[in-house]
Order: C-alpha cells, then structure tokens, then sequence
C-alpha cells in the first residue's frame, strides 16, 4: 500500500506541468472562471476554476443565466488549469484566501451572514480582473430541494454512444440541442408548489461545460441553481472517475449540508439514476420525499447505447414508495400529482 497517486495522475501532472511552464513563459496569466455555488445564511459553498489565458485576451465565460456567449463547444475544452494559485474569495465583506486544486478547482466552504435569496461572491487571483459567482442561500424555512441529473433528463444528450457524445459536446451550440419535453414545465411546477425550493444540477458531465449547460437551461425557462458536475481523465487513485460515486457522494453532502430539506430526485433510467437514489432512501429514508424516474423510449436506447438496455428494476424498501417513472415530464407531472406530492 501507497499513498502515491496513482501512474496516470503522476503522468498527467507531469504533463501538466511543462504545459503550464511553456503557456506562463510566454505571458499567459491566471484568471478565475466562477460558478454557481450554494448555502445557507452562515456559510456558502463556493465553486470556481482558475485557467490560464492569454493577456490581453476575452475574460472567462462568466455562469449563470443572461450569459450571451454561445461559442461551440470544442473551445470550452481547449483550456489549461492553474494549480496551486492563490484565490481570493470576497464573502459578506470577508476576504478569504484559497488555493486552487491540483486540476485548478477551487470548492470551499466559507463562513458569511447572509440572508435567504441569490447574492454575489467576488472572486480576484493576481492582476486579473475580478469575478463575480452567483450563490443561492438557503432559508431556515426551505423545507424541499430538487435534484435533477441533466443528460437524457432535461436534455436529450445520449451520452454513452461515442460519436453522439462527440457531436453534442465538441460541435453542437447550446442553443441547437434538444430539451426533453416536460421537463420545464414539471420543474415550474413544483417552483409554484414551494416558491423557495432549492435546485441544484447533478451531472456526471465535466465542469468545462458549466456554461453551456447554464445557458441551456436559462433558454428553455429551467429554474437556476448550482451545477454539481466532474471532471473527466484520472484520478489520484486511477485511470478514471466514477460517476455514480460522484453522484453518491454529492447527494450525501447536500444531505448532511442542509439537513432541513427533503429531496425530490429526478433522474433517468439510462445511468442508474434510479439505483442510486434507491441507495440515498434507504439510508435517509425520511429525507427523501419522491423519486421521478424518466423513462428512455426503444429508440433513445437503442440509438444511445447500441441495444436495448437493461432498466433497473423498481427497487424494494423506502424507495418503492416513492419512485414515479414516465417517458417525459408531462408524465412524470401528473403521477406526482397522483402521489400527492404535488397539488
């Protein structure tokens, strides 16, 4: 046993490091590109990545809804972190020094007074111009939260088949890719059920795709909230990252973070979205107060995945309870209606 990272992290910051080396020689700077974050009114999660650009150049991708860049994708991936830089992070009037992670990432919890509803955290590393993140706050009296996947759940991506996945991420505008009907409009609905409800966006997708995704969403009229994404490549401890333990371990921290809230989970059927919420009911089983399935059609299946694939059964134990599935969020709407949990 070792506590060495991983072969792959060791190669991949090795290479890292000559990059950062060649890119900073020739006068490239750090800035800050900031995104949503979330809390309560004594302390914010704050959610930033720092890159090297060029001086002189176009400032960072700023998320969050109004943003009016919709550059192709492929840009968005073509970027180089900077690790280890120092980061200011301006809370409530506190200022607040961090540094970024070894992939440039900056996630840090900071104590701050301040009351329920949307405000602004300023971010500034070096000469840079300074950015500004949006954080919601979570009232003492919010009593549910949403947490919504997004691929083949808000839009209709087929991540796993390799071409698809290429074509969506690299090459399509936001504005050219499909929404999946309903989903919107069942979103307004519980929004009009609990007007204070906190959303947040959990995905498997990589954070280099922040914006687009908060374009996106603001565009077909989705509720905002944080982005709870990845990042793809290895691992201090391998050659890959899990997505379902990241979903895991995302959705016990929003559960211990804001212990007042129970969840409606919406997820799909085509990642094991429904295992894994089945997995969070039975260990917080009053914490949980619905499950919302999206069901793939044949075709969706088929033209993602190659085949037709095996659909998690419904699960047994507090979960059965729970859990709606329908093909769109027409359907998932009106069987949460049928389960009461929604008027």
């Amino acid at each position: 046993m070792t506590d060495q990272p991983h072969r792959a992290a060791r190669v991949e910051a090795r290479l890292h490091g000559v990059l950062e080396d060649t890119l900073l020689g020739r006068g490239w700077v750090p800035r800050v590109v900031p995104h949503v974050g979330y809390g309560t009114t004594t302390w914010v999660r704050v959610l930033a990545r720092v890159l090297l650009a060029p001086p002189g150049g176009p400032r960072p991708d700023r998320e969050g809804p109004g943003v009016p860049s919709d550059l192709r994708g492929w840009r968005r991936f073509v970027s180089t972190s900077a690790v280890g830089e120092p980061v200011t992070v301006t809370v409530d009037g506190r200022a607040h020094e961090v540094t970024s992670d070894r992939d440039g990432y900056v996630d840090v919890q900071v104590p701050a007074s301040l009351e329920p509803g949307w405000h602004r955290v300023a971010m500034r590393t070096g000469d840079a111009p300074e950015a500004s993140a949006s954080v919601r706050v979570v009232g003492p009296g919010t009593r549910l939260g949403l947490v919504s996947d997004i691929d083949d759940t808000v839009i209709v991506t087929m991540l796993p088949r390799p071409l698809v996945a290429f074509r969506n991420a690299f090459l399509l505008r936001e504005s050219a890719r499909t929404p999946v009907p309903g989903m919107a409009e069942l979103y307004a609905e519980v929004g009009r059920a609990h007007p204070d409800v906190f959303v947040a966006y959990l995905s498997t997708g990589a954070w280099n795709t922040a914006g687009a995704l908060a374009r996106f969403l603001h565009h077909h009229g989705y509720p905002p909230g944080p982005l709870l994404l990845t990042d793809w490549g290895p691992t201090p401890t391998g050659w890959f990252r899990s997505g379902a333990e990241h979903k895991h371990a995302q959705l016990r921290r929003l559960l211990a973070e804001l212990p007042d809230l129970a969840w409606l989970l919406v997820g799909d059927d085509g990642q094991h979205d429904p295992t894994i919420y089945a997995d969070v009911a039975a260990e917080h089983p009053d914490r949980v107060a619905g499950i919302a399935i999206r069901e793939l059609s044949l075709g969706e299946q088929v033209v993602g995945h190659g085949t037709a694939v095996a659909r998690d059964e419904t699960p047994a134990g507090p979960a059965a309870g729970l859990e709606v599935r329908a093909p769109d969020g027409f359907g998932l709407r009106d069987a949460l209606r049928e389960r009461g949990l929604l008027p």
